[in-house]
């Protein structure tokens, strides 16, 4: 398996595919790419983080930057202080929601955002070299993510007292990554009555790390003998945030960012230019259409949301992975901007959260996988859909959108697989579209 390079970073297994001689390398490219300045550096919880760190912190000083070093800290939080404190840029060391053995580099510009395409690739072909200046000193930032949450009590879409006043209790599971403090700090902050299930820092991952329902077993069950009102969980960087509700049930990913979008249409802001990307559920049009406010969509990728963000002047958006942009906080999928804008939908919903769920629309949708071996056809895949009802989007693979369904397949920007999606109005009708792609598939 080859390291995988991408507009998400780089991954790899660590000590394989990925070492921290490969990672200096891109680290010191990163670095010639970068305007003159400090460099936040990052990690999540995963125990071989540490080797990374230590050896990105080394190339760097050597290279005569500062490094405004913060440890673990979740991924958005590092790209709230990059745009705060108006740093050169950062790297968080994470693989995000990959398994344990995996580890990866995420490349901030100095706007906290993801690097754009075009820079990325300068990162990724390793031509930039940088003049060696005089040593670059360390400069610790500890519980950096206080000014993160500080942000977030403090935005104007949120009404922080009706929340208090609820006093919600609430089940935490960060999976013991990068979160362990800050969301909890959040809630309480929040009045909240938390209550934690693996929220240390030793980076063992006691359950799969993407927070997709089968992997939250445990949360829901201490929702349940807690009689608690809401569970939430993150991956190891908490970019994405995963919801239980009040019964227990997992509500799927794609509800974290439906949910996110109606409170904020819905109680604080007019007609709004909604961005999310091509595998997002239609959910979102759903509602953007209910409150006088329109959807476009980007290919799938953060950084490729957050540009079109910027293009359209647009306030909010995300991916259907659980992740909510809330550009007034910074341009970046942050699951605890997601945790406060979901408690403030329930708190001004003065409903439980069951029967919020009631009145969303929801799907069914299906996200399978086909191990990479060679690029797929997508031409023969046409040719397999051909009536008049349907639309041929080709901006990032193939998605074929009829009325009331859709399928979308595309390579991953994070694993060798090529991922097939589908939504529609029953599990049936998903499956086929799913089945349909892979009987006739050849790669």
């Amino acid at each position: 398996m080859k390291l995988i390079t991408s507009i998400s970073g780089i991954r790899g297994i660590y000590g394989k595919t990925l070492t921290n001689s490969i990672a200096s390398s891109y680290v010191e490219s990163f670095s010639a790419l970068q305007s003159g300045g400090k460099i936040l550096l990052a990690q999540d919880s995963r125990p071989h983080g540490k080797e990374i760190y230590k050896s990105a912190c080394d190339i760097l000083t050597k290279l005569g930057r500062d490094v405004i070093s913060c440890g673990i800290i979740p991924t958005p939080t590092a790209q709230y202080i990059i745009k705060k404190e108006k740093l050169a840029g950062g790297i968080v060391i994470t693989a995000s929601h990959n398994p344990i053995e995996w580890n990866g580099l995420k490349f901030l510009d100095n706007d906290g955002c993801f690097l754009n395409a075009d820079k990325m690739n300068k990162v990724l072909s390793k031509d930039s070299k940088s003049s060696i200046n005089n040593a670059g000193k360390i400069i610790k930032s500890e519980n950096s993510y206080q000014d993160h949450i500080k942000n977030i009590l403090n935005l104007s879409c949120i009404n922080i007292n009706e929340i208090k006043a609820k006093k919600f209790k609430v089940v935490v599971d960060t999976v013991n990554g990068a979160a362990y403090k800050a969301l909890p700090e959040l809630l309480e902050k929040l009045n909240c009555n938390v209550i934690k299930i693996y929220c240390d820092n030793d980076g063992t991952f006691p359950r799969g790390t993407e927070p997709i329902p089968s992997h939250l077993e445990d949360l829901s069950k201490a929702v349940t003998s807690n009689n608690a009102d809401i569970g939430f969980a993150t991956d190891p960087d908490a970019d994405r945030l995963a919801i239980v509700d009040n019964h227990g049930n997992p509500i799927g990913e794609e509800s974290t960012l439906v949910l996110a979008l109606e409170s904020y249409l819905k109680y604080y802001k007019g007609s709004q230019k909604v961005v999310t990307n091509l595998s997002t559920s239609m959910a979102v049009d759903v509602i953007a259409h209910q409150y006088n406010s329109t959807v476009q969509r980007s290919s799938v990728g953060e950084i490729n949301v957050v540009e079109k963000m910027k293009e359209l002047d647009s306030a909010i958006g995300g991916e259907g992975n659980g992740g909510v942009i809330l550009e007034e906080s910074h341009l970046g999928r942050d699951s605890l901007v997601a945790a406060a804008m979901v408690l403030n939908h329930l708190a001004q919903s003065n409903l439980p959260f069951d029967k919020i769920l009631e009145d969303i629309p929801r799907y069914v949708m299906i996200k399978d996988k086909i191990s990479l071996q060679n690029d797929i056809d997508l031409k023969h895949i046409k040719t397999l859909f051909q009536t008049d009802d349907i639309t041929f989007i080709e901006d990032d693979g193939l998605k074929i959108v009829w009325e009331d369904k859709w399928i979308h397949i595309r390579k991953s920007n994070t694993e060798p697989i090529i991922r097939i999606i589908s939504e529609a109005d029953t599990f049936a009708n998903a499956k086929n579209l799913i089945n349909h792609i892979k009987e006739n598939i050849s790669i």
